[in-house]
């Protein structure tokens, strides 16, 4: 017949079903022929089971979750995590008819009252108001989608502490943008998500420094290393001068160079370097403009790595 026993199913597990007429317990479920079958005798226990089985297969975990029909996940960058349910706002029935006026009238004010109940209180609001600018930071900035769930935690921590009551929700959906690329090992500059978010630079700092404080959470420093693979593809180079600048980074940082130097400065030099001995060379100038710093800067930490490397670099 071709059964499988499925030992696995909550019928066979929960209840514990034995052999009426031999008192075996390897109970077959052939789901072909709808019934429960006796391994050991043949004797058949049930009939008309259900089919409990999608019906259609997956091969892998992409396609389960793209056909399964449970719903969306859970998810922190909604207000509500993803629970409620949303009236469409097609005026139209299952069958893709059109209602009539008394209808969409109906579903109008159904779709009105919903939406209130959505947002019932002030805590609620602030959340509808704050998480869609997480993710219009994030799209902005072309962030993965893990630091958007990051923030979004991050941010929910801060409400709840009442850390929100009197103080510019951007700044601080931006800081929380900024502490989850932090922890996350995420590459971005306080002036980037400042510029992102359109408020000043010198709110977004106050507002990271603060949450930083009342949350007591750990950020670890965001060293040169994790800017050197974003600069290597804004330069369009080959990912031997990205293996190459890292390397040149961890020598570096064994001899204390990159101690109270700046991130930025120090990943731009060790590109250029890295760009210069695989002859794909990058001039300082275009470097400077990706990196967003001097030229000055690049110059000075690009003397200091050669001069204490003693690093050769045919011109």
């Amino acid at each position: 017949m071709g059964e499988v026993e499925d030992k696995t199913s909550p019928q066979s597990t929960q209840m514990k079903q034995r052999c009426p007429e031999c008192g075996g317990d390897r109970l077959i479920r052939d789901y072909e022929t709808a019934e429960i079958v006796c391994g050991s005798c043949g004797y058949v226990a049930e009939e008309k089971i259900e089919d409990t089985r999608p019906e259609w297969r997956a091969f892998d975990d992409e396609q389960r979750e793209k056909r399964a029909r449970v719903g969306a996940p859970l998810t922190f960058t909604i207000h509500d995590k993803g629970l409620s349910t949303m009236i469409d706002w097609r005026n139209r029935d299952t069958y893709g008819r059109s209602l009539s006026p008394s209808q969409g009238a109906q579903v109008y004010r159904l779709r009105k009252w919903q939406k209130r109940w959505r947002v019932s209180n002030a805590t609620e609001r602030n959340l509808a108001f704050a998480l869609p600018e997480l993710s219009k930071i994030t799209s902005a900035l072309n962030l993965p989608r893990n630091i958007l769930e990051n923030a979004s935690v991050i941010y929910r921590r801060a409400v709840k502490k009442h850390l929100v009551r009197g103080r510019s929700i951007q700044e601080l959906t931006a800081a929380a943008v900024y502490m989850a690329c932090r922890q996350c090992g995420v590459a971005r500059t306080l002036e980037e998500i400042a510029n992102a978010s359109m408020i000043n630079r010198k709110g977004v700092g106050r507002a990271y420094r603060f949450m930083i404080k009342e949350l007591e959470a750990f950020v670890p420093p965001c060293g040169p290393s994790h800017y050197v693979g974003r600069f290597s593809n804004q330069l369009g180079l080959v990912g031997n001068v990205e293996i190459l600048a890292i390397k040149i980074l961890n020598a570096a940082r064994d001899i204390g160079l990159t101690g109270g130097k700046g991130p930025l400065g120090m990943a731009a030099a060790a590109t250029y370097i890295a760009s210069s001995l695989v002859n794909e060379r990058r001039t300082q100038r275009k470097i400077a403009e990706q990196v967003n710093i001097t030229e000055v800067t690049i110059r000075n930490r690009y003397r200091e790595l050669m001069e204490s490397l003693e690093i050769d670099v045919k011109l």
